[in-house]
């Protein structure tokens, strides 16, 4: 339970703060409307930072990731029995922060009126830039590889001033390849918050893409075991 429980918080603390920077950023009469791609890259490292230590006080390593816990369990770094508590968690959690971000600015939802003003399913989840599924796909890939390889390479990353280090790695992941797609690195950062913008009454609210929902399931996930092989084979 204390792995479902950190893992749970944590990622509930996560999409909280990350969504609610994107959503600050593209509705209408906020005070941080088009703030920019620094502000969303720096906000979502910090959220994760944030996230991390919320965890790993709770009991739980801080994956907040099934592209962390999935490949983790895979080659052997994280038991198995606990894999389904921690992707139970994360789901879960990263659907109530949706929902948060949903009540905490639903006047602004009313006030941004259509797509185009920014009431859109990027505010929760993520979009292409250009729209090229297999090459979206590999930019998830690499992204995620980047991010997991690091990752592997810091050891215990809930300890001291680690979970910064962890936010300076996906703020610069972000700033350096996370232009292309949005860079989900994280199925469950992507599918629940998709999912709370599809069923939730949000107003004015647009198409939820879920045609593209595939990639950041994948990708991550792919980008992961393809660190922890390297690692593997590496060490």
């Amino acid at each position: 339970m204390h792995g479902f429980i950190g893992e749970f918080f944590g990622t509930m603390v996560l999409i909280l703060l990350g969504a609610g920077c994107c959503a600050g950023n593209s509705l209408n009469k906020t005070y941080g409307k088009q703030s920019g791609w620094w502000f969303i890259c720096i906000s979502w490292g910090l959220a994760v930072t944030m996230g991390v230590y919320v965890a790993g006080f709770l009991g739980s390593l801080g994956h907040l990731n099934p592209a962390v816990t999935i490949p983790f369990a895979i080659f052997g770094l994280f038991p198995w029995s606990n894999v389904i508590p921690y992707l139970l968690g994360q789901f879960l959690g990263a659907f109530v922060g949706a929902v948060l971000v949903i009540i905490q600015f639903y006047p602004q939802f009313k006030a941004t009126p259509n797509e185009e003003e920014g009431n859109n399913v990027g505010i929760f989840a993520t979009r292409p830039a250009i729209n090229s599924p297999i090459f979206n796909f590999f930019s998830e890939v690499i992204a995620t590889f980047a991010f997991i390889f690091i990752l592997l390479n810091l050891g215990n990353f809930t300890q001291g001033l680690k979970p910064f280090i962890v936010g300076m790695v996906i703020a610069v992941v972000g700033t350096c390849l996370g232009t292309t797609t949005g860079f989900a690195l994280n199925p469950a950062r992507d599918w629940s918050p998709r999912l709370a913008y599809t069923i939730l009454p949000i107003p004015n609210k647009g198409v939820s893409e879920w045609w593209y929902a595939w990639v950041p399931m994948c990708g991550p996930i792919v980008g992961g075991l393809l660190a922890c092989a390297l690692q593997t084979a590496l060490v």
